[in-house]
Parts: C-alpha cells; sequence; structure tokens
C-alpha cells in the first residue's frame, strides 16, 4: 500500500498511472488533482472499484499558483505523508499561435514550465522534512532539443526537465528519489488531432506500466517507452548544421 498525489490526474497518462500503482500496490490511497471536478470524480470512482483505500480529489488550476500553499494541508489530511507525488499537468500548445499571440505563448510556458516547477519546489520540501518519498514528474522528448515545430512546448519542458535535475542532486541527501519521464509519442485525447507515425506511438497503458516499473527501481531518467533514449540519443548528436535543415 502507497500514498500516492496525483497532479493532473485527469490525463490520459496519469490516469492509467494511477490504475497501475494500484495493482502493484493494492489498497492503496490517492489524492487527485486536477482543474475538472467532473473527470476528476470519475477518476476516481474507477479507483474505488478497482480496490482504491482512501481516495480524495482536489480542484487545482495550475494558473492559481496562491492555490498552490493549500494543496499540502489538504492532501496530507487524507494520507497522512507521501510516498509518490506523481506531478504530470500540461497542454499541448498550438504553436503557430504561440509565435503571434504573446499572451497565450506565456500562459503556455506558465502552465507548462513556471507554474510547474514553483509546485514541485512544495512537494520538494515535504519530501525532504520525511527524508523519504519518490517524486515523480512528466517532462517529454520534446525538452530534449529544440525542433521549428514545437519549441515553445519543447522549451518549457527543458526547463522542467533541467529544474528536476537539480531538485534530483538536492533530494538525494534526504533519501527522496526523483525520478523524469520523457514520453514520446502517446495515444492520448491531447495528441488525437496530431498525425504521428503509428510505429511509435504508444497507449497510455502501455507508457503507464512502463513508469510505474522504472520509478520502482528509481531511475533517475525515463523514456517511455524505452525506444525513445535511443532515438533522441540519435537527434542530440546530429550535427546543427545538418539538423536545421531537417524538416521536424
Amino acid at each position: 500500500m502507497k500514498n500516492i498525489l496525483i497532479v493532473g490526474a485527469t490525463s490520459a497518462i496519469a490516469e492509467a498511472c494511477a490504475r497501475q500503482w494500484l495493482k502493484e500496490y493494492p489498497n492503496s490511497n490517492f489524492v487527485l488533482t486536477g482543474r475538472s471536478e467532473k473527470k476528476l470524480i470519475a477518476v476516481k470512482s474507477d479507483l474505488e472499484v478497482r480496490g482504491a483505500g482512501k481516495c480524495r480529489h482536489l480542484l487545482l488550476d495550475l494558473n492559481e499558483v496562491d492555490a498552490f500553499d493549500k494543496l499540502l494541508p489538504d492532501t496530507l489530511e487524507t494520507l497522512n505523508q507521501l510516498d509518490i507525488a506523481l506531478v504530470a499537468p500540461g497542454t499541448l500548445p498550438d504553436h503557430e499561435k504561440c509565435m503571434t499571440d504573446k499572451s497565450y505563448a506565456q500562459d503556455v510556458f506558465q502552465i507548462n514550465a513556471t507554474s510547474t516547477m514553483l509546485l514541485l519546489e512544495i512537494l520538494a520540501a515535504q519530501l525532504e522534512s520525511q527524508r523519504v518519498g519518490q517524486l515523480v514528474v512528466i517532462s517529454s522528448v520534446a525538452g530534449d532539443r529544440g525542433r521549428m515545430s514545437n519549441y515553445y512546448y519543447g522549451a518549457a519542458k527543458a526547463a522542467v526537465t533541467a529544474f528536476c535535475s537539480g531538485l534530483m542532486m538536492r533530494l538525494q541527501k534526504s533519501n527522496v528519489s526523483v525520478s523524469i519521464v520523457k514520453p514520446g509519442f502517446v495515444r492520448t485525447p491531447m495528441t488525437a488531432d496530431l498525425d504521428l507515425p503509428e510505429k511509435l506511438v504508444a497507449t497510455p497503458e502501455a507508457v503507464a506500466k512502463h513508469i510505474v516499473s522504472n520509478v520502482k527501481k528509481q531511475r533517475s531518467v525515463i523514456y517511455a517507452p524505452s525506444i525513445w533514449r535511443f532515438i533522441m540519443t540519435i537527434i542530440r548528436l546530429i550535427p546543427t548544421s545538418i539538423f536545421r535543415r531537417l524538416s521536424l
């Protein structure tokens, strides 16, 4: 049994992770956060049917950073302590709109980077005080190298990855592990309208199984599926003179 907080619990990957953790650790307790109460209740009900112990949902909008301070007290009312905290918020933006709409671009970076990092700082302090626990953060392969098709989103994810790398160094002294998850193409509602190469598209369930397995091993960086570690190594090694000619 584990005490698990999931931020962004209505995302397809986060929901699949919750189910997988419940298989791995029966009777686990959950606090689920998100912006849609209707969707949170659906996820909560599904976990309860599957045998979850305590299960509570909390509304949390990443744009409302002043509300972050209330998250931990409300969470600890139910969980007592955090064994696993999964932070999985974020939106896939309209890149062309980012290029022309400054307010929209600012909001995209706020949600995908700044707000996420501010929340991670709060969770890190709690885990550090406990001197035990695991922090799991969904980043993206998009943050490994900027591409012309999504450099706003990629820059936000690169910022989160760098931030988590620093947290990892800090928290290792407190016996707290940090896992940075970098999914590749995943078939979710967020990517439903994208033309993706089918052979490289994974299901949320497959990605979640890979994440949960590697978090258990306290892996620092988790490419999901693992083939993306190889793909992104190749992409990072392509010389800039060649890379800038590619339509990626």
